[in-house]
């Protein structure tokens, strides 16, 4: 007895669709990629900082949160801090590379708040609360950044300068003595003047807090100075 040719195409089509409906359905199975490392510092800053408005005496929530409120927010991450800050007292103080340990106190550093302070922003922004709302924006926490930046500074003694890289000027008896040709307009000659525009240029608020916190963790490793957190 002879097969039926529509019948054995309609069953040999079958696993074909049935495989493909298979691997639709790993992809629609396949987990969600992990969150990078930022957001999942962001989230768990947020945590933090949510559990602190809940402990606070009255209870807080973000919405009803001021810049006075973040202020003390950050005070009270201080007791958690690596960064020996001298006290104007101290025989240290302004000293880049105390040579001995001294008593004074432990308190986070300047770049390690600052940054903080940006993922808790931007977390506020993430939350559904309008930007010009956001406590962490506020005037009052602009300024205690500023403050105990400078008061970091000078008690370390490496003082903080935005226009650290300043523009140098190419003098014509400096070209002629290097056998420069000042007329000339070869690659050469204007190889140095993008150096120097690139030296002038004023760093990004985010390099600075990083060149500032690495200058702080090398300045800490001698006997007298803790990690910066």
């Amino acid at each position: 007895m002879e097969a039926n040719p529509a019948a054995s195409g309609s069953r040999e089509a079958t696993p074909g669709s049935s495989g493909g409906g298979a691997g639709g359905g790993d992809q629609m199975g396949a987990p969600p990629a992990p969150p990078s490392r930022y957001e999942a510092q962001k989230r768990r800053d947020w945590n933090t900082f949510q559990q602190y408005l809940r402990n606070h005496k009255p209870p807080l929530s973000p919405s009803r949160c001021s810049g006075a409120h973040v202020i003390e927010f950050l005070r009270y991450l201080d007791q958690f801090g690596k960064t020996r800050v001298h006290l104007p007292g101290c025989t240290f103080y302004g000293r880049p590379d105390p040579p001995a340990s001294c008593a004074c106190p432990l308190r986070q550093a300047w770049g390690s708040l600052d940054a903080l302070i940006g993922r808790l922003r931007a977390a506020y922004e993430e939350s559904g609360a309008p930007p010009e709302s956001s406590p962490f924006a506020a005037r009052p926490v602009r300024l205690y950044l500023r403050e105990v930046r400078d008061a970091q500074a000078r008690a370390r003694g490496i003082p903080y300068d935005k226009n650290k890289r300043k523009k140098r000027k190419r003098h014509p008896a400096a070209a002629s003595s290097s056998g420069t040709d000042p007329g000339n307009s070869s690659s050469s000659g204007a190889a140095p003047g993008l150096g120097l525009a690139g030296a002038g240029a004023v760093p990004s608020a985010s390099a600075s807090a990083s060149h500032l916190a690495g200058t702080a963790a090398a300045a800490e490793e001698g006997p007298g100075g803790s990690s910066t957190s």
